[in-house]
């Protein structure tokens, strides 16, 4: 009954694969943004997000719905958008951290716009910080509309560790799930951390997982100086 309480505070979203993807204020927009196309109010739209926050899964989604082919910023992609039929879905994934020539960026953007296609681009950074040097392009870069995955918020990140815990068949109780979500980092990857720490601490010690064994393992996991 708890366990059931607590995933039913925020909403969950059918995955392409086993796996929920949970929407909760640090993510709606995002979501949102997906559930709106193909009426976006640009052509091209922008997902930041750091590593681990639900981008490509949001992507695949969008993906299975548009029909979007994935680009990969070589200069065959031109082609390939010249080819297309209007109105075709295109994303580019990690936008941020892959070779592209800034030349050919920006004439894909121009023929997104011109072709009437739909482009998806996601970064873990805004445009500002890509380090850009065409002057064009970094205007239009930094005219797109962004969505924002902000880091995960204190719901979510007790609703994702209740899922990893029970996954690993352990049932945590509601206090211990608040505590681990106040001292952990923001991030899907630190508790996931704090998930395994936990879990080893008790099979080490044979203890039921309490409030105090996840302050200790917790504290295990710190780096030393």
């Amino acid at each position: 009954m708890i366990r059931e309480q607590l995933v039913l505070d925020l909403p969950h979203r059918a995955a392409l694969g086993a796996d929920d993807f949970l929407v909760s204020d640090c993510n709606r927009l995002a979501v949102e943004l997906i559930d709106a196309w193909p009426d976006w109010s640009a052509p091209t739209q922008l997902l930041v997000g750091p590593a681990a926050s639900g981008k490509t899964h949001l992507t695949r989604v969008w993906q299975a719905r548009s029909g979007a082919v994935a680009l990969t910023g070589a200069d065959s992609d031109v082609a390939r958008l010249e080819a297309a039929a209007s109105g075709s879905a295109f994303v580019l994934e990690d936008a941020d951290r892959i070779e592209v020539s800034e030349k050919t960026l920006f004439h894909l953007l121009n023929l997104i716009k011109e072709r009437g296609h739909s482009l998806l681009i996601t970064a873990r950074q805004p445009p500002q910080r890509w380090g850009i040097g065409l002057p064009d392009l970094s205007s239009r870069l930094n005219g797109l509309p962004l969505v924002d995955i902000g880091s995960p918020d204190g719901p979510l990140l007790k609703t994702v560790m209740l899922k990893q815990f029970a996954d690993r068949q352990l049932n945590v109780e509601p206090k211990v799930l608040d505590y681990l979500a106040l001292h952990v980092d923001r991030s899907l990857e630190a508790a996931a951390r704090a998930v395994e720490a936990v879990d080893q601490a008790a099979l080490g010690s044979g203890r039921k997982i309490s409030r105090q064994l996840a302050a200790e393992a917790l504290r295990h996991t710190q780096p030393t100086e």
